[in-house]
């Protein structure tokens, strides 16, 4: 009898934490490593931010809150969603967790069985298929392409669809493409989900983070139809510089929600009290920290954009939005360098690392194996520094 279980076996860690950690323990032996690994803004946690959380803590807020965050917090998030995207949710219809990974953890868990199948367009989110396994439900893989700025297609869609389809998740900013979708690319998909009866997962964590003036919309906004079957997963990590901090939130039917906190109740109960306190001030409080960080992510992706595009070999499709590009290095697979080919990301990663001290994220790992994942939320200097590495590796494979 193995001392594992089945789940446990096959599972994997999350590999963009895996290459973090490998970059970071070669910086503490003294080699010099540029990471463009973990999707982390290089940004201080604003300070009002900052100074919400040190409040809590002087006034003693700092034991247990409600399993599903604090009513003040969720009157935040629906004051948030009302402001910025013209939804009305109830408190009942809301629930906060430790994280956006939690929220969609707890999500998989309360609507997937066994035989459910889960559309995931590719390339996704590293860590979608694994908690659609883990709740017993099947991912059906749906490739996108470069050439249709990798969002999934009508036709695509219609094939992938059967009886036993659950739900569609929608990544809109990607991780890890920064395509996103229209408003006439989600009516589309709205009136799929609507006649076909699936529920659409909506990851709307890099909402703020867009460029060039595209305007953001959530699917649910689109109608009462789609909201009652749409879900938000949504926190504040990545628009506030609050990775540590651990809050995500869900936006849902009340019946999905209840379950999410019945889950959560026998798993972390709530997420942390000081970080709640914290998240209400970077819900409601000043955005002007958030329109700096855009701004200079913005200044990053073209200069990043325009380097790889001009890279022998090296094809880039240009971020909508978040903080990632997904560079095609395909045309290198097949070469060598010092006797060792390179077939695949997951070797061209390890080759970048090895060779030239740059960390990033295999394609493979998100579905899509002629692409390496390359995260911007770093300093314009290591951005620089970085791609010259990459660069004089590139010319080093024969």
């Amino acid at each position: 009898m193995s001392v594992l279980s089945n789940r446990a076996r096959s599972l994997k860690p999350s590999p963009t934490l895996a290459i973090n950690a490998k970059a970071k323990a070669m910086q503490a032996q003294g080699i010099q490593v540029i990471s463009f690994g973990a999707g982390e803004p290089d940004f201080d946690t604003p300070q009002n931010i900052r100074a919400a959380a040190i409040r809590a803590i002087e006034e003693g807020f700092t034991k247990y809150t409600p399993v599903g965050g604090t009513d003040e917090l969720k009157d935040a998030v629906i004051k948030k969603f009302q402001r910025d995207n013209g939804l009305t949710y109830k408190r009942s219809e809301i629930i906060a967790s430790c994280g956006g990974k939690h929220s969609f953890y707890n999500l998989a868990q309360a609507i997937f069985d066994a035989g459910d199948e889960v559309i995931v367009p590719a390339p996704y989110w590293v860590s979608y298929p694994p908690m659609v396994a883990l709740a017993g439900a099947t991912p059906v893989i749906v490739e996108t392409k470069e050439e249709n700025g990798f969002k999934l297609s009508m036709e695509d869609l219609k094939k992938a669809v059967t009886p036993k389809t659950k739900a569609l998740i929608i990544n809109s900013p990607s991780n890890p493409t920064g395509s996103a979708y229209t408003k006439e690319d989600l009516e589309r998909i709205a009136g799929m989900a609507l006649s076909h009866h699936f529920f659409v997962i909506s990851d709307e964590i890099y909402e703020k983070i867009v460029y060039d003036g595209f305007k953001f919309i959530s699917m649910a906004s689109l109608s009462e139809e789609i909201r009652k079957r749409t879900i938000i997963v949504h926190g504040v990590a990545k628009t506030y510089a609050m990775t540590g901090w651990r809050i995500g939130y869900t936006a849902g039917p009340e019946e999905i929600i209840s379950a999410m906190s019945n889950i959560q109740s026998q798993s972390t109960s709530n997420p942390t009290s000081i970080a709640q306190k914290a998240s209400v001030e970077a819900l409601a409080g000043s955005q002007e920290e958030v329109f700096k960080m855009v701004s200079a992510f913005e200044e990053r992706r073209n200069y990043i954009i325009d380097r790889l595009n001009k890279m022998p070999g090296v094809s880039c499709f240009k971020p909508i939005g978040s903080f990632y590009v997904f560079p095609n290095f395909s045309s290198y697979y097949g070469r060598s360098y010092q006797g060792k080919k390179i077939s695949n990301s997951t070797e061209l990663a390890d080759y970048l690392l090895d060779v030239a001290r740059v960390a990033a994220v295999p394609g493979v790992e998100f579905g899509a194996d002629p692409f390496v994942r390359l995260s911007y939320a770093t300093s314009m200097e290591d951005i620089k520094e970085g791609l010259n590495r990459i660069e004089e590796a590139l010319k080093k494979l024969f």
